[in-house]
């Protein structure tokens, strides 16, 4: 069945290039190849394998422009477990690969009128000013599936209207179909998420959970966001409301089931909880320093929460209150005579915290300078959490990450890094300390 898909997107992917063979087509993409190897001494095992060739296609066809990119990857580790594994039906075991659907979409012009354009297909709609991280980007779905890829997304299918007005540009999205976040493994996943406490003497000993997703009607799992654009003073400004879901899920139901006098079961239900998210942001310089700031006020609906113990009963908390909150991010960037590049930017709120009580601090910074004529790059980027200003040293997680990246030849990348991180159990961050990584990553541009 996976050789009959790959087929058909090759197949319809060439399709495409005949069919268009009468207008102007462009052909790109990358081979990419990112491998990690575990710092601590529990962990010194490769955690990561991917192998990655993206196929961009773009043409412009009458007054019409056609966009798409797929990635075929190779991601993962061998799953052999017996004999019968190592046979040709079930090769994927041995070299797990998958085709994810990036984007595609079609752009028509001059829609009725020389000032309206239409955006309609697979499409990643990116929002806000700041450096990755950006409170209004919520349109989009968030891939964490490499939780140190900062601001990636997923596509998702939706229509976007465009209309130019002078100096200003007014935007509507209808997104028909919710799509949930992609998690990160395991291992990382306890950076997102809060430790299940217990009474002392009590222990977990199986854990389950079920998903509710929104039902697929425009009720349910519609959503829809307008933006407005324009020039205030030399300066990129943009207000916009988004009406949708959380992509990430959130705990409503708990149901615990004692096994012993020390040991319990839980079971959980998680739903997508409906957000009002109105924002703001602004780009420009000052001098020859670029500045950006951004924000949005968050409105999310009031989930509770239902705690049933089997033999004794049921309590309803709150998981989410109705009550407003407000993620906002700054930053600047400068570029010294010398080439020496540096910015920084502060966060409140990261992608997961919710509530006006939740919100912590982080500082990212970094610096950049190019050598030998541009073939080597030497870069530190560095971030700092802050759970509690009250209590800074108990609550305070760091982050370096330093690269180097060497240009051999043209469209050619080596890139030698690491992942090193410390901090407090209380911090996001913290809890993931032992995952200190290096990794090597080569890419080729077409």
């Amino acid at each position: 069945m996976r050789k009959f898909m790959f087929f058909l997107v090759i197949s319809g992917f060439l399709l495409s290039i005949s069919r268009v063979s009468f207008a102007e087509v462009n052909l790109s993409g990358y081979v990419f190849t990112d491998n990690r190897l575990g710092l601590e001494e529990e962990n010194n095992k490769f955690t990561r394998n991917d192998n990655r060739l993206a196929l961009k296609l773009d043409s412009d066809i009458s007054g019409a422009h056609f966009y798409s990119e797929i990635w075929l990857r190779g991601l993962g580790f061998p799953t052999v477990s017996q004999s019968s594994d190592l046979q040709e039906k079930s090769k994927e075991k041995i070299s797990p690969w998958t085709i994810e659907f990036r984007e595609a979409y079609i752009d028509f012009y001059k829609l009725f009128t020389n000032n309206l354009e239409l955006r309609v297909g697979r499409q990643r709609i990116a929002w806000g000013t700041a450096d990755k991280l950006n409170p209004t980007d919520n349109l989009n779905p968030d891939d964490l599936e490499d939780i140190m890829d900062f601001g990636r997304k997923l596509s998702t299918n939706s229509m976007k209207l465009t209309y130019y007005l002078g100096g200003y540009t007014f935007t509507g999205v209808c997104i028909p179909l919710f799509t949930p976040a992609v998690l990160p493994s395991s291992e990382w996943a306890s950076a997102l998420s809060s430790p299940i406490s217990f009474p002392n003497g009590i222990t977990l000993r199986n854990f389950t959970d079920s998903i509710i997703l929104p039902e697929d009607n425009p009720q349910e799992s519609s959503m829809f966001a307008v933006k407005m654009a324009g020039n205030l003073f030399n300066n990129d400004l943009s207000v916009s409301y988004f009406y949708g879901r959380d992509d990430l899920p959130l705990i409503n139901k708990v149901e615990i089931t004692p096994i012993t006098s020390t040991t319990v079961d839980i079971r959980a239900e998680m739903i997508y909880p409906r957000m009002h998210v109105i924002g703001v942001d602004l780009a420009g310089a000052i001098g020859d320093i670029g500045v950006w700031t951004e924000g949005a006020c968050f409105i999310p609906e009031k989930v509770k929460m239902e705690t049933s113990t089997i033999g004794i009963g049921t309590q309803t908390s709150i998981a989410l209150k109705e009550e407003v909150y407000f993620k906002y991010v700054s930053g600047w960037d400068y570029t010294f005579k010398n080439g020496l590049y540096i910015n920084s930017q502060f966060l409140h709120g990261f992608i997961h915290e919710r509530g006006k009580d939740n919100l912590e601090d982080y500082l990212m910074a970094g610096i950049e300078k190019k050598f030998f004529n541009d073939e080597l790059k030497a870069k530190l980027n560095f971030g700092v959490e802050i759970k509690d200003w009250n209590e800074i040293e108990d609550n305070l997680a760091t982050m370096i990450f330093p690269e180097v990246n060497y240009y051999p030849v043209d469209n050619t990348e080596i890139i030698l890094g690491a992942y090193l991180i410390d901090g407090k159990d209380t911090t996001n961050f913290g809890k993931v300390k032992n995952n200190d990584e290096i990794y090597l990553k080569f890419k080729y541009s077409f």
